[in-house]
């Protein structure tokens, strides 16, 4: 018998402090850059995107990999390649942590248009309060220590 799996997360992670270093006009190309991270993972991206200061991804996620080394080495990966560009000049790293959800396939498209969407989302909120309404939805207990 075949194995079968859907296995599917939003990640989130933001910026060192929350600053807002990751200049909109070169996002395409770090999107274009972790599309490749999650590629050569045998994982299958679905939707990125982001804004200065964090990012969207939602992937399936191999059943090889685990989440933590999956988020751990896009974050170390793209760290390196940000630095080593010169197009993100304020970009320091990012910051500990990450959050990521899962979901029913049922509900990848309304999630790829939340994703798609950021920017005319986050003229309304920060990604705290963002961030805030997820883990509430989840039912996750929040731990005010992480948010400024």
């Amino acid at each position: 018998m075949s194995s079968y799996r859907q296995i599917l997360y939003q990640i989130v992670f933001r910026t060192k402090n929350s600053r807002k270093s990751l200049n909109s006009e070169h996002q395409d190309e770090l999107f274009a850059y972790i599309m490749g991270i999650i590629k050569n993972k045998n994982c299958f991206l679905y939707r990125i995107n982001g804004v200065e200061d964090h990012i969207h991804i939602l992937s399936d996620l191999h059943p090889s990999i685990a989440l933590a080394d999956f988020v751990r080495d896009i974050k170390t990966s793209t760290s390196i390649w940000l630095k080593q560009t010169g197009k993100f000049p304020y970009f320091e790293g990012w910051a500990d942590g990450y959050a990521a959800f899962t979901y029913s396939v049922r509900e990848k498209e309304k999630l790829i248009n939340y994703i798609k969407n950021q920017q005319i989302h986050h003229k309304k909120s920060t990604f705290e309060q963002e961030l805030r309404i997820l883990l509430d939805e989840e039912g996750i207990k929040i731990d005010d220590r992480f948010f400024p």
